[in-house]
């Protein structure tokens, strides 16, 4: 019995943490895309949901079938999986290139993870609570680390520009909404169909107000391969490792091991894109990511 649990969570680690590196090396192909290839982020993030939304629900429709459809049976739950999609999953994925574009795969997926710390304070606020001392230190961490990001401890100077600072604290709030406001739909149908669908519903919405079809695009083999990678390996089989490995060992220790996307983002820019990160920038990477550790020693 210890040694098929011990085999569980060893394969569930193995999932969780290939999923998150996918995601670092697919924020690393769009910053290759976006800075080398000359893309913009209103024609990249459309086409990467479109796409990617339709492959996860065909995979989704390989499992389940007409259930798919489930959530279009009750009005309550159209609503907030149009909300979902329209204002979580689209914005989410737009802040988030549009801040590689404007800095690095590694700066802007550090950024984001500030997301989990604006998540704690509004439930906290929600429930009338004063956040606890680990919680209020995984905040001072958030914005410590912000602070060196920004500015390399130079206060009045920036060391990123104000559109990468922006576009980055941007994403990380989008994080905190794509998180939290589908909670009620994803215990009721499950997060591959949920995220299937917000996926389409969000690339549809963009395709209407970017009109990607309209842009021309210098979309060579080598642009048209690193696409192929975003959409397949970086969304669509990133975000079933994830799920299942998260379904071997739980969510706070699946949390806890998806921070390796980060990591795996700042390694991929350093290696691929010639990125280079001082002293500062490291630093405050190590206090952004260590909110996620802080965020998960406590409750479930």
């Amino acid at each position: 019995m210890k040694m098929t649990v011990n085999k569980s969570l060893g394969r569930g680690s193995v999932f969780t943490i290939s999923g998150g590196v996918l995601w670092g090396i697919s924020g690393t192909c769009g910053q290759y895309l976006l800075q080398v290839k000359g893309l913009a982020s209103d024609w990249l993030v459309p086409v990467r949901l479109l796409c990617a939304g339709l492959l996860l629900l065909f995979f989704c429709f390989l499992k389940q079938g007409k259930q798919i459809f489930a959530p279009y049976k009750d009005g309550k739950d159209t609503r907030d999986l149009l909300i979902f999609g329209m204002v979580g999953m689209s914005m989410c994925q737009y802040t988030y290139f549009t801040a590689i574009g404007y800095s690095n795969a590694g700066t802007a997926t550090v950024h984001q993870y500030i997301g989990p710390v604006l998540i704690m304070l509004y439930v906290s606020a929600r429930a009338g609570k004063i956040p606890e001392k680990h919680e209020l230190l995984a905040a001072a961490l958030a914005m410590a680390g912000t602070f060196l990001l920004a500015t390399h401890g130079k206060p009045g100077s920036l060391a990123i520009s104000d559109q990468a600072l922006f576009w980055g604290l941007c994403s990380a709030a989008a994080l905190a909404v794509y998180t939290t406001q589908p909670g009620r739909l994803l215990k009721k149908y499950g997060s591959m169909v949920i995220a299937a669908w917000g996926m389409l519903i969000g690339g549809i919405l963009l395709s209407l107000i970017f009109r990607p079809w309209e842009k021309t695009v210098p979309l060579d083999p080598a642009a048209a391969a690193f696409m192929g990678i975003i959409i397949l390996f970086g969304t669509v089989i990133a975000f079933a490792c994830y799920l299942e490995g998260v379904n071997c060992v739980g969510p706070k220790k699946g949390s806890l091991l998806a921070s390796v996307e980060p990591v795996s983002a700042t390694v991929f820019s350093v290696l691929f894109m010639g990125v280079n990160f001082g002293f500062m920038d490291l630093f405050g990477f190590v206090c952004i990511i260590s909110t996620v550790f802080l965020l998960t020693s406590g409750k479930e």
